[in-house]
Order: C-alpha cells, then structure tokens, then sequence
C-alpha cells in the first residue's frame, strides 16, 4: 500500500464510543473514543487476552485523554503486548519501536536520500519514524524505553509535552501532532539504571525526561489462577484437563521468582517462559524434556539443582539433571 493510500485510509475511519465494562470486562463507568472500523496498523485482537485492572486503565487515559503512558515491569509480563490489546480493541493504529542501542537519531528523525526523478537524481529528505507517526492518529510505543541512547532521547523529549511540537532542524520544519497521535513506553526499570544484572544496557534516564510522563503504571506478573487461565488459553491444543499440570507449572515459575528476589537465583520464568514450557511440553510429550529445553538450560549450573528441587516439590517427581 503506497504512502498516499495509508495516509487516506488512516483518516477516513469514523469514531465511535467504546463501553468499557463490555469490551474489557472490567468493573468501570468509563466510556472511551476509538475508532468504528479496523484498518491498516491494528493490531489483532487476541481473544484469549487477560488485562489489569490498573494498567488497561492507565492506558484508556493515555487514549482518551492524549496522556503520555510509561509502562514498567519485568520481562514476559506483556507490557507492550497490553498496549497492543488495548489499541486492537480501539481499532487505533498501532507501531512499534525498540529503542535499542542500533536506533539512532536519524532513524527517528530522518535524513537526505538520493533518488531518481524524471531521469535525474536528486536529494530527498526521508522521514523518520517520529515525523510519519506524529502526523497521523498512531499510537507510537517504544519498548526498551531505558535502553534508548541519550541523543536519542532527547529528541523524543521534544514531543513528550501534550501537544509538544517536533522541531526539524535540518528542514527549518516544526511539525504539529495529529489530534489523535498517542504515545506510550514500556521499560524493565525506571530510569534509574539496573542494579540486579538482569538488564544489561539499560541507561539511567535524565529525571526531566521521566518527569514528562503523565502516567507510569506497573505490571506485574498475574495472580495464580489468573496465570493459569492465560496459559490455558495462549496454547493452542492445551486442553482443560492439562489445568492441575499447568498449575503447578505456575507454581514452579512463582517459586524462581521468590527466589530470584531472594538472592537465590540470578533469573527467572516469566509469564512467557511458561507458555513455551507448555507448548515444548505438547511437541515432545514429555513435561519433564520440555522443562529442560524451556527454563533449565538457562540458568546457571551452580543453581540448577535448586531449580529441580522447586520442579519436585510441585510435581511430586524428581527431575534428572543429567542423563
């Protein structure tokens, strides 16, 4: 689809009020505004989803109200993911940038190309994300917020003011936001650098630039029974009867992560890490196999037989370290 296409389809979908108790299933009055029909940039919306209360709410407002939403949580807890769902049922376009230490101020802002034109070349500014985005009704996400080099966050803080005007330099260009562009950011930490070892390249963030966010919320990792359901329902084929399994599944991962927080263990199992030891356990058939390739493996030799040692407390089986 050519730029010219995308950009007239972007703004030819009507707006629609949202119910939020009926779409999100959550106990609120809140009505929001998204858009009547899916398009180009929407996410899929995934039916087996779990949302927080507290998080899908911080997101509405950044929707309804054009706040600047920071998520932070630990890893495989679907930060970005929870942005997306939202959006998805939104119908709000959605992108999303990682903001690793490959991402440059170019990228974002853009640069001279040479093309060809009429037979000839010619120089030709080519706009970067940021530009693109802020121009049309996008919710823009950056993952990896705190792992962002510094002259490239000081050119995202341009526009992290509500209605904050990006400034062109190079092109003598300030650009207005487009009434309906969003902006969120998720992040391991909160910019004041790691200390656990868990997140290498993480940057500690200028206090001014943290300061602009409206709205910071947590996510952490879900109640038991909750994690449970999402397993169940993220893995295709993992019928109701693998529940009791899939149960002390979790209860293996909440006990690396009292570990973890404990001194005991330098990782832990996320969320995600769970759902693949399910789906491994569906190919080889063998829970105990799909453990070992899943989580095991990962983790540091010195500390593997207390990872076993949680495998049979919950499973009622020892699990062979070595074959």
């Amino acid at each position: 689809m050519t730029n010219e296409r995308v950009n007239e389809h972007l703004e030819s979908t009507a707006k629609v009020e949202v119910n939020v108790r009926e779409v999100f299933n959550i106990d609120s009055d809140l009505i929001v505004t998204g858009f009547r029909e899916p398009g180009v940039y929407v996410p899929e919306i995934d039916k087996g989803y779990h949302f927080n209360k507290e998080v899908t709410l911080a997101i509405l407002a950044g929707f309804e109200h054009n706040r600047r939403v920071m998520l932070q949580g630990m890893h495989g807890t679907g930060k970005s993911t929870h942005i997306e769902q939202v959006a998805a049922r939104l119908n709000w376009p959605c992108l999303r940038v990682n903001l690793d230490g490959n991402i440059s101020r170019l990228d974002l802002v853009g640069k001279d190309t040479i093309v060809i034109k009429e037979g000839k070349q010619v120089t030709e500014f080519q706009e970067g994300i940021l530009p693109w985005s802020i121009q049309r009704p996008i919710a823009l996400i950056f993952d990896e917020y705190d792992a962002g080099r510094p002259d490239v966050m000081f050119v995202i803080q341009r526009i992290l003011e509500r209605g904050g005007k990006l400034t062109l330099l190079d092109k003598n260009r300030v650009i207005s936001p487009h009434v309906d562009f969003r902006l969120f950011a998720t992040a391991n930490t909160i910019g004041q650098g790691d200390f656990s070892g868990m997140y290498r390249g993480v940057q500690v963030l200028n206090h001014a630039q943290i300061d602009r966010w409206n709205i910071l919320a947590s996510l952490n990792y879900l109640p038991q029974e909750e994690e449970v359901s999402m397993v169940l329902d993220q893995v295709a084929n993992l019928t109701r009867e693998y529940r009791s399994k899939v149960d002390a599944m979790v209860s293996v991962a909440s006990l690396t992560r009292k570990g973890f927080v404990a001194g005991e263990l330098s990782t832990l199992m996320s969320p995600r890490t769970v759902i693949t030891w399910a789906e491994n356990t569906l190919i080889f058939d063998d829970l105990s196999l799909a453990f070992k390739l899943s989580f095991l493996n990962k983790c540091d030799e010195q500390e593997r037989e207390l990872v076993a040692e949680y495998f049979q407390r919950c499973f009622g089986q020892e699990l062979m370290l070595t074959e």
